[in-house]
């Protein structure tokens, strides 16, 4: 049981740096394009509290993750990993590419943010069939 807790630690954890890649790097530039679409002090920087709940929503995300792996046992990490693919396309893909279409959002953001979810997802999934099938031998 702890090995599928420090799954999710480190799912989380680890996920944090793409999203700062996919969701913070990535295409920069862009997010101003539209500057009417976020909220106050988002775009100068001082809105802290968003990073930090999108952060606790990330970890609960990968614990979603990790539980639905464990539920299914879904302990190989080919099975996990389409576990989560499906999850991805069931879940995120069309919410993020709605929100794309009816949300002032550049494409190559909306592009980024899809591909930074499922890497975030692939992450989680890879550690929830690591701590399954070393937990449990």
């Amino acid at each position: 049981m702890w090995l599928l807790a420090a799954s999710v630690f480190v799912a989380g954890t680890v996920a944090s740096f793409t999203d700062w890649l996919f969701m913070g790097v990535l295409f920069h530039d862009r997010y101003n394009n539209h500057p009417e679409v976020w909220r106050a002090g988002i775009r100068e920087g001082k809105e802290r509290g968003a990073i930090v709940w999108s952060a606790m929503l990330g970890y609960l995300s990968a614990a979603a993750i990790v539980a639905l792996c464990a539920i299914t046992g879904a302990s190989q990490i080919g099975t996990a990993l389409l576990l989560a693919g499906l999850v991805w396309i069931a879940g995120v893909l069309p919410v993020t590419i709605a929100n794309g279409l009816f949300i002032k959002f550049d494409n190559a953001l909306t592009l980024s943010h899809s591909l930074g979810y499922l890497i975030r997802l692939l992450i989680a999934a890879v550690c929830a069939a690591f701590a399954l099938q070393y937990g449990s031998a």
